[in-house]
C-alpha cells in the first residue's frame, strides 16, 4: 500500500519544483524531499519514466517533460544543458549547426545538440533528445551570446566564432557543401574585424578555408581583415578539403590548394 501512495507524492514534488522553474534535479533530492528510502526513490522515478514525466540525460539525474514534450521523452537540450553542465563544473558553449540556428541560418535542422566542451565526452540521449560533445582548445577565449531559454539561458558561440568552428569541424556540419550552405546565410551578419579574433582561436588553417569560402560565396568585402590576419600568420598551404587526395589548384590569396568543388545548396 505504502508504494503506491508514493506516485501522488513524487507528481507534487515534481510540480513543486515547476512552480519554482527548476526542471532538473537529481534523484537523491527527491529522496531527501520525500524522506524515502533510495530503493522506493528509484521504483517512483521509474514509474514517472514510464510514464513520460521525466526523462534521464545523465545518470541520477532527471528532467520534468511538460505535455508539450512528452512526445519526445525529453525537454529541448537548450532548456537543460546549461544546469546540468553547471552541475558537472564544466564550462561550454553551443556550437556548429546548433548555434547557427540561433543565428538564424535555419536551412538543416542539425539531427543533434552540439555543444563544446574543453575535453571530448560521451554523447547525452534523453528520450529523442540527443546531445553530442565536441572538444574544442581554448575554449574559454572563443566569443559566445546568450539566448533566452524557458528556464534561462544558454550560451552560443558569437556569429564569427561559429563561422569558423563550421570550416574547422566540416565532418560534424554535413560536408563542407553543406557549410558553404550554412555560410552563405550567416555572411550578413558577420563582423568583419571579429573575424581575426576568431581566427586567433583556431588553427591558422581554419582561417584559409573559411576566408576562401566567403570569398567564393561573394562575401569578399568582409574578408579584407582576415585576409591580412593569414597573410601575416599563415606559413604554408592547406587543403580546403582535410584528407582528400583529390586535384588541387592553388589560391593564392589563401595559401590554399583548392582540390573540391564546394557549392552551397540552393
Amino acid at each position: 500500500m505504502k508504494s503506491k501512495q508514493r506516485h501522488p507524492i513524487a507528481r507534487s514534488y515534481l510540480d513543486g519544483l515547476a512552480a519554482r522553474g527548476e526542471f532538473l534535479f537529481a534523484s537523491h533530492q527527491l529522496q531527501a524531499s520525500l524522506g524515502i528510502s533510495t530503493i522506493a526513490a528509484k521504483n517512483a522515478l521509474g514509474r514517472l519514466a514510464r510514464q513520460k514525466l521525466v526523462g534521464s540525460p545523465a545518470r541520477g539525474l532527471y528532467v520534468i517533460v511538460p505535455p508539450e514534450y512528452r512526445s519526445l521523452g525529453c525537454i529541448p537540450a537548450a532548456n537543460f544543458i546549461p544546469d546540468l553542465l553547471a552541475r558537472f563544473g564544466l564550462s561550454y558553449y553551443v556550437g556548429l549547426l546548433s548555434a547557427a540556428q540561433y543565428h538564424g541560418a535555419a536551412h538543416h535542422r542539425p539531427q543533434e545538440f552540439q555543444v563544446f566542451l574543453a575535453k571530448n565526452r560521451r554523447p547525452i540521449l534523453c528520450g529523442r533528445v540527443r546531445v553530442a560533445f565536441l572538444a574544442r582548445k581554448r575554449l574559454a577565449e572563443v566569443p559566445t551570446q546568450s539566448f533566452n531559454t524557458p528556464n534561462g539561458t544558454v550560451l552560443v558561440s558569437s556569429t564569427e566564432a561559429t563561422a569558423i568552428d563550421l570550416v574547422g569541424y566540416p565532418h560534424r556540419a554535413g560536408g563542407l557543401g553543406n557549410v558553404a550552405t550554412v555560410l552563405s546565410e550567416l555572411a550578413e551578419k558577420l563582423d568583419p574585424d571579429k573575424l581575426p579574433v576568431v581566427a586567433a582561436t583556431a588553427p591558422i588553417s581554419w582561417a584559409q578555408r573559411l576566408g576562401y569560402l566567403l570569398d567564393q560565396l561573394g562575401g569578399g568585402r568582409k574578408t579584407r581583415p582576415l585576409h591580412e590576419y593569414v597573410r601575416r600568420h599563415a606559413r604554408e598551404a592547406t587543403l580546403l578539403q582535410p584528407k582528400s587526395r583529390g586535384r588541387a589548384r592553388r589560391d593564392s590569396k589563401w595559401k590554399l590548394d583548392v582540390n573540391a568543388k564546394v557549392e552551397p545548396e540552393a
